[in-house]
């Protein structure tokens, strides 16, 4: 991967301001991609609303209980019980259960995702239990290559717009998806940057040079 980059950067910081001071405080963003499939979705439900660190621990759990084998047909058969041993709570094991049921069944081709513009992408993975916007949205980033996706539900997001635009609150999802639109047809590569600058810029991390 190495000299490579998220598509966009370039004419991002070229335009605003304010992702040139990402790219200035913070350096690029790393990359990050998942394999599209099966795994990756249920990844992405794993990390739903827990830390990096837990969300890892728990797909150490499942890789193990499972033998490095996850597909849908594995995670049925190991159950509600063998997903709780390894971890999920009690929605997520019923959220796994339903995309694995609903792929098995047909209901959910991810192959067939992969062909599909982003807005009928996520309609389909919507339908499942479990799998909302934000999901939705991270899998088309970063399983799918989609350029122009903005998660804005994502309260890192939130937070990384507010710090970095020095707004007074935290921008609701219509607000951040408003403010987003000036980062047209690079979305996906704006949130990255988004997520870098929260990581150096979030409370507790002692601030950027010049924050108040």
């Amino acid at each position: 991967m190495a000299g490579k980059s998220h598509p966009g950067v370039r004419a991002l910081t070229n335009k605003c301001e304010h992702m040139r001071r990402v790219r200035d405080l913070c350096g690029p963003p790393p990359l990050r991609s998942m394999a599209a499939g099966f795994p990756a979705l249920l990844r992405i439900i794993v990390d739903q609303q827990v830390s990096t660190h837990a969300g890892a621990a728990i797909w150490r759990k499942l890789e193990k209980h499972l033998n490095g084998e996850i597909n849908p047909e594995r995670v049925l058969k190991a159950g509600e019980e063998g997903l709780r041993s390894a971890g999920f709570s009690r929605p997520k094991t019923r959220y796994a259960l339903a995309l694995s049921d609903a792929i098995i069944a047909g209901e959910l081709d991810l192959d067939e995702l992969a062909r599909m513009d982003d807005a009928s992408a996520q309609a389909e993975l919507i339908k499942i239990k479990g799998i909302g916007r934000w999901t939705a949205d991270v899998y088309l980033m970063f399983s799918l290559g989609r350029p122009d996706i903005m998660p804005s539900g994502d309260l890192a997001l939130q937070v990384g717009a507010q710090l970095l635009l020095g707004l007074d609150e935290r921008p609701s999802i219509p607000e951040l998806d408003e403010i987003a639109e000036r980062w047209r047809p690079y979305r996906s590569t704006a949130a990255v940057m988004l997520w870098h600058y929260y990581r150096h810029a979030k409370p507790g991390k002692g601030g950027l040079p010049g924050q108040k």
